[in-house]
């Protein structure tokens, strides 16, 4: 089982929710029916590059959600988008991960100058 959870910016928004929650119903099963085989391990439909997994679901225009790993357990839902719009939505879903990594940079930083004192 993989621990599969939506990156919160810092004002607690959800670039994915926001995404799936704009969905027709047929799409929205379709996609949460991929996230839940994505928790229970299927990993095999993920394409990885530059850091980013996108899985294509094949049906209507095309649809893929974009996530991360973040350690061997966990997996960041960054958002979605379809086939027409991907090179956007890559674009924005690397700018999610980026802020994901400098929030957790900087925590890590915290919490070490904390141990320090």
């Amino acid at each position: 089982m993989l621990r599969v959870e939506e990156f919160l910016r810092e004002d607690g928004s959800s670039p994915y929710q926001a995404w799936f929650d704009k969905l027709a119903a047929q799409a929205a099963a379709k996609i949460a029916t991929a996230v839940v085989r994505l928790a229970s391990g299927n990993t095999s439909s993920i394409k990885w590059f530059s850091g980013l997994g996108e899985i294509r679901i094949d049906w209507g225009p095309g649809y893929r959600v974009y996530l991360a790993k973040d350690g061997d357990a966990l997996i960041i839902l960054l958002g979605g988008g379809t086939k027409a719009s991907q090179s956007k939505d890559i674009s924005r879903a690397k700018k999610l991960l980026a802020e994901h990594k400098a929030r957790k940079k900087a925590q890590v930083a915290r919490r070490t100058s904390k141990t320090k004192r």
